[in-house]
């Protein structure tokens, strides 16, 4: 194995929208709501695949008016969302990059629009030889053209890469392009798969 490859969001950065509508939403029910039927997942993957923050919000509006408040917050007080690096996983980061025996890249669903916020935040951003962002590329994860833009720009080879990722969904799709993966649940659990896979952390 020469290459690692991560996900960022739920693997190495915190990144929850509760962080902004536990302080918006007194009834729990009233913000699940909200996250099923109006700023739902695959919305917010639009976002991730290249729709533009903008258009995304505007769209909701129209359909969704007397949610105008809770709509604009999602990306008005997106920061908030932020909710700082995972310290463990980047300590494990920080030890593999330090033995100096593997490429490093980042494969992450995420705007183009918001990604730029990441980076000025979290210094290990910059540690990577590499990082593909889905809102860029126009396509995201689980679709295998995106993973392919990655294995080509930087001439990785599946048999030579481990993936990891937090959403299991992605990890079987890399994992069907001959890609060794880990479905990442813990710091503690990432350590252990890594070490299986011959990848000794510390």
């Amino acid at each position: 194995m020469n290459t690692i490859i991560f996900d960022l969001g739920g693997v190495l950065i915190d990144w929850n929208p509760d962080y902004v509508f536990d302080k918006i939403f007194d009834d729990p029910a009233r913000k699940q709501f909200f996250y099923d039927n109006i700023c739902t997942p695959h919305w917010n993957e639009e976002q991730d695949a290249g729709r533009s923050l903008q258009e995304a919000t505007d769209m909701l509006l129209a359909e969704h008016p007397e949610w105008e408040t809770e709509i604009k917050a999602y990306y008005g007080r997106w920061r908030e969302m932020l909710g700082g690096a995972i310290p463990e996983t980047v300590n494990i980061f920080r030890e593999l990059k330090a033995a100096n025996g593997h490429r490093f890249y980042a494969l992450t669903n995420w705007s183009a629009e918001t990604f730029p916020i990441a980076l000025e935040t979290f210094d290990f951003l910059h540690w990577f030889d590499g990082i593909v962002v889905s809102g860029t590329e126009k396509t995201r994860k689980p679709f295998p053209e995106f993973y392919q833009i990655l294995l080509d720009r930087y001439d990785v080879a599946p048999s030579e890469a481990i993936f990891i990722d937090d959403n299991y969904r992605n990890v079987l799709a890399a994992r069907a392009m001959g890609i060794k993966s880990i479905h990442y649940q813990s710091p503690a659990g990432l350590r252990e798969e890594l070490g299986k896979l011959g990848v000794q952390v510390g």
